[in-house]
């Protein structure tokens, strides 16, 4: 039996987000409908609402949900209606990166997750007066009031927190966390530069605090917002709007460069600043996504004294086991995710999306 909630629809691209009654289909197998608590506004929506991913329009975005289980479809094992959950990506589980332990690289990623609309067997799980809507965003859809959602994106967590504060776990800060402890893994006394202080890049600032790096650089254009890495851990800031990054970087490691960086802009022009910040054997990581065909020009030469760039999706993280440790962090105050959120009614969702594109807020947290 289908079920009525209102959830956020983006008629078209570049069209608001407005809110309406759309259907949701009855939980089929390994899908469980959940009762929305809260939900993270990631860029990745702004990009989708836009026009700028393929995602099939009128459509339901959002990523980084938040909520308790209502009900279950046939052979669902992992969740039970009272559950509290963490929504993250979906995955097929059968693949060789599934069974391998790294679900982020799926090769079913891209339809199940960013683009697709559909479930992988090509039928809707959202509708409106009987016509298909674009929605399985992330295996979830949760800008709405209830989602339905895969069993592969449902993470069960301590009912004892606040879902309204740990949404953003889902997409945005394990993305900022595993590029510094799936990737990177500094050793003691290593440095590690992160380019870009929004949500992500101070998601890997606090991470990079919990390691033995013992330099920690953030670089960012706002003030304030270096002001705040520093407060979660960067040891060192530089404003790119005032000083060459890599410049600063080489000064502030006695010349050798970092042994990690993490772009997290999307710039191509931040992510070549970020390669010639190198040190020899270093590692840049790139997370932040410029448009699907950019391309970036690289000194191969300066490569060769064992550099590596590295692409990163939703920090290779392995969810089941990434999620639960990141919520125990943040209860025991080891990873103050608070300092970031901003909580915004559901229904003022255009407000929250004005806010983080003027860069008035780090991370939007819808609340229902």
């Amino acid at each position: 039996m289908s079920t009525t909630t209102r959830a956020a629809v983006v008629e078209s691209g570049g069209a608001p987000f407005t809110l309406a009654d759309v259907e949701l289909d009855e939980p089929g197998p390994g899908e469980a409908l959940v009762r929305m608590v809260a939900a993270g506004l990631c860029h990745t929506d702004l990009g989708a609402a836009s026009g700028g991913l393929p995602f099939p329009l009128p459509g339901v975005l959002g990523h980084e949900g938040a909520g308790v289980v209502e009900a279950v479809g046939p052979n669902v094992s992992t969740v039970a209606p009272g559950d509290h959950v963490v929504l993250s990506f979906s995955s097929c589980g059968g693949c060789h990166n599934c069974r391998d332990g790294h679900p982020a690289y799926c090769a079913t990623w891209l339809p199940l997750n960013l683009i697709g609309g559909r479930r992988a067997d090509g039928s809707s799980t959202i509708s409106r007066d009987g016509t298909p809507l674009g929605g399985h965003f992330f295996g979830q859809s949760s800008f709405a009031e209830r989602a339905l959602v895969d069993e592969r994106s449902l993470v069960k967590v301590d009912p004892n927190v606040q879902l309204e504060s740990i949404a953003p776990l889902g997409c945005g800060v394990q993305t900022g966390v595993g590029a510094v402890w799936n990737v990177l893994k500094p050793a003691a006394g290593s440095s590690l530069v992160v380019l870009g202080a929004g949500a992500v890049g101070l998601s890997a600032v606090m991470a990079a605090a919990l390691t033995p790096a013992t330099t920690v650089i953030a670089v960012d254009k706002v003030a304030e917002r270096l002001e705040l890495a520093r407060e979660l851990g960067a040891t060192h800031t530089v404003n790119a709007g005032e000083a060459d990054v890599a410049e600063a970087v080489l000064a502030l490691t006695d010349g050798r460069g970092a042994d990690g960086v993490v772009e997290t802009t999307g710039s191509v022009a931040v992510l070549r600043k970020g390669a010639d910040a190198l040190a020899p054997r270093g590692t840049l990581v790139v997370v932040g996504a410029p448009p699907f065909g950019t391309e970036v020009a690289l000194d191969v030469n300066a490569l060769l004294p064992g550099k590596k760039v590295v692409g990163l999706t939703l920090g290779d993280s392995e969810t089941q086991t990434s999620i639960p440790a990141l919520v125990r962090l943040v209860q025991d105050g080891r990873l103050p995710l608070h300092r970031l959120i901003s909580h915004y009614p559901f229904e003022d969702i255009e407000q929250a999306v004005r806010d983080m594109s003027a860069g008035k807020t780090i991370k939007p947290v819808l609340t229902f």
